[in-house]
């Protein structure tokens, strides 16, 4: 075997990629090891010998994160291996198949299998811009038919403070767009739009680099059978339904019609191969006539005009327990968000190959089988969708969301969809939006998001829908969702089922977005216009506080044993988190006692000065003074002398154990030690 490699070269950003060729993974039809710096992937593609068995083109992408490649051993501590795929990468996975899929032709019917294995990562350069790179090469120098190349950016941009202020990956053929993740800052459609421009300049010359490769080490596309249809059939399909389809969409009956044609063609003599390929030929039909309807006349399913939003509905607080709720409905699509506030120390731990850290905001979204009316499984993880839908509406939200500085709180979100019909993830970004503010999150503004469809016959034939519903998504050409704010933009989804859009489709598309994300945003006004004023008082009260660091061991105590007597003293219905910085939460759902906990730390770190007056319980007596407790263990001593101006002859002729006085700080020696003095003080 021949491992010496073909090396093939060229720049991104200043960054050296490097793609190489060799007998590596040799009996995978096409294999690519990219280098993005010192980020390394390994991207193969297989197809399988025989065709499957369905009606649909078996296409799967996985991302296989390695621990090794970030140079890390986690995992629990009793399987120290890589376990079931991180939502990251998942969404890897799918950003890759979302780029690589419309440029199959459907009627496939051999399984293909894209892997990307990140080998290393150079915590610099991003493993989804090679992985997508090579996972495309890979494809075009295999055998498996496929018209790309493909190829991704990903542009960032940094505020001043180093906050983002958005981040894009823009992805497609030559000339085209056809994929796009964003998010940022309420940034405006001129910026997204400059964005697609300079992202397609880049994809373009990527295109060409790929291609020079294929041509010389590609090798013969493989003439792989499609799914073929009988024009007889067709014609018979096409004449049976037409007259009835129009109503049919509006009332969503086309299971009726579809049983009516299968007994109308059984009854015809059709032979029974014919009609294992008629739900193909169904689905074809109601394709054509959705497209010509939308493209020449302007009409839609349900008879709303090109950009109009469905009937709306906003509510709050559902329930009285839940720290915050909001219900959002458009049309038959039905979101109940709810809000759960924590303590800092209910942040999420994140260890992945990436990304190591916390996590304070948190969207998670469940699609149960009853939302679509049908059955199904429901004790599962999430799938790949649950997790592409709570990531997009995370997004979405989180760049709203104030900081722990000012809202010290850890914040989840659980979207339910109750109904689906068109755009679930766009309506959990208003029903989270509103249940937020219903909790007492301090929102600058709603944000809301809209699902943008097209009907696609060329360039220059189309139409763009606004709030696309089940057929416009199922059957149309586009779904690009877009959040944000009146002010701009907070994310930007995009897939397609044709190659790409071009600018003039999604600048249409962006400004009629806007329209719409104005619209909905009024009636969640109305249904609350600004937050709460206070959190549910239900949900913690957290009070903070900021210490000098070298006053951490102070408050914590020998083996935990000052911070343990502050919690026991509230009842232990406080709790306390400290972080490196200094910075302290003190948490209750029971106001008294987590200001309690406060004035217990307040003392312990107070620092006093000379001249201050301060306020104990007299606790020992001495032969040479007494000791006044000040609480948050620390006293301080009244010399005799100090007691009362003049001759004092036995301390207890002025106090005693017990009594409550005022004092006055006339020393703080470096050790810490306090010395007081009764004198002159009322």
């Amino acid at each position: 075997m021949d491992l010496k490699p073909k090396i093939y070269t060229t720049e991104l950003d200043g960054e050296t990629i490097k793609l190489e060729v060799s007998g590596l993974a040799g009996q995978a039809n096409g294999a690519v090891i990219g280098h993005y710096g010192d980020t390394v992937v390994l991207a193969t593609a297989v197809m399988g010998k025989n065709e499957r068995d369905t009606d649909y083109f078996p296409l799967t992408v996985d991302y296989e994160e390695r621990f090794y490649a970030a140079g890390k051993i986690i995992g629990s501590r009793f399987i120290r291996r890589e376990g079931r795929p991180s939502d990251e990468a998942t969404l890897s996975a799918r950003l890759i198949d979302r780029t690589i899929r419309p440029l199959f032709d459907p009627r496939l019917r051999c399984e293909i299998q894209v892997i990307v294995t990140v080998l290393s990562y150079d915590e610099r350069n991003d493993p989804d811009t090679i992985g997508l790179l090579a996972s495309s090469t890979a494809l075009m120098i295999s055998d498996i038919p496929w018209n790309g190349p493909v190829a991704g950016i990903k542009t960032q941009s940094f505020k001043e403070d180093g906050s983002l202020e958005y981040q894009s990956f823009f992805a497609g053929p030559e000339n085209k767009i056809n994929m796009i993740e964003f998010e940022g800052k309420e940034i405006g459609e001129s910026k997204t739009i400059d964005l697609f421009n300079k992202s397609q300049e880049s994809i373009n010359k990527l295109i060409d680099f790929q291609k020079k490769i294929a041509k010389e080490i590609g090798k013969t596309k493989i003439q792989v059978p499609l799914a073929a249809t009988n024009p007889k059939l067709v014609e018979l399909v096409h004449n049976f339904i037409i007259k009835d389809l129009p109503q049919t969409l509006k009332n969503k009956t086309l299971y009726e019609l579809k049983d009516r044609l299968m007994e109308h063609l059984k009854s015809s003599g059709e032979p029974a191969e014919n009609l294992k390929t008629v739900d193909q030929i169904f689905e074809n039909e109601i394709d054509k006539f959705v497209h010509r309807a939308a493209i020449e006349k302007g009409e839609r399913v349900d008879g709303r005009k090109p950009d109009q939003v469905r009937d709306l509905h906003s509510q709050v607080g559902l329930f009285k327990r839940t720290h915050g709720s909001g219900l959002f409905m458009r049309g038959e699509t039905q979101i109940l968000a709810v809000t759960t506030l924590a303590t800092p120390s209910a942040e999420q731990l994140i260890e992945t190959m990436e990304t190591t850290g916390r996590r304070r905001f948190m969207l998670h979204y469940n699609f149960p089988s009853f939302a679509t009316g049908e059955t199904g499984r429901s004790s599962r993880g999430p799938g790949r969708r649950e997790i592409g839908h709570g990531a997009l509406a995370a997004k979405a939200l989180i760049h709203m969301i104030p900081s722990k500085e000012v809202f010290p709180y850890t914040i989840r979100i659980v979207a339910e969809t109750l109904s689906s019909n068109g755009s679930s993830s766009m309506a959990s970004v208003c029903a989270g939006s509103l249940s937020l503010m219903d909790a007492g999150v301090p929102l600058p503004k709603h944000i809301a998001g809209i699902a943008m469809g097209l009907m696609y016959e060329n360039d220059k034939k189309y139409q763009v829908l606004t709030d696309i519903q089940g057929p416009e998504d199922h059957y149309g050409d586009m779904d690009l969702k877009v959040a944000g704010t009146e002010t701009g933009i907070t994310a930007l989804q995009m897939d397609v089922k044709n190659e790409g859009i071009n600018i003039e489709i999604f600048n249409k598309a962006l400004e009629n977005a806007k329209k719409a994300r104005l619209h909905i945003i009024e009636t969640m006004k109305r249904a609350l216009p600004e937050p709460r004023p206070a959190v549910s008082t239900y949900a913690p009260m957290i009070l903070t506080l900021q210490i000098p660091q070298d006053k951490i061991g102070l408050v914590i105590g020998p083996g935990g044993r000052t911070i343990n007597g502050i919690l026991a003293a509230t009842g232990n219905l406080a709790t306390i988190d400290i972080e490196d910085d200094g910075k302290i939460f003190i948490a209750s759902t029971d106001a008294d006692a987590a200001k309690r906990a406060l004035m217990f730390v307040t003392q312990i770190v107070k620092e006093y000065k000379v001249g201050e007056i301060v306020e104990g319980t007299i606790v020992k007596l001495l032969d040479f003074g007494a000791i006044l407790d000040l609480g948050g263990d620390k006293d301080g001593l009244i010399h005799v002398s100090e007691l009362k101006d003049g001759y004092v002859k036995k301390v207890d002729d002025v106090v005693n154990v017990g009594d409550r006085v005022r004092a006055k700080v006339i020393r703080v020696d470096p050790d810490g030690r306090i010395g007081l003095s009764l004198k002159g003080v009322g």
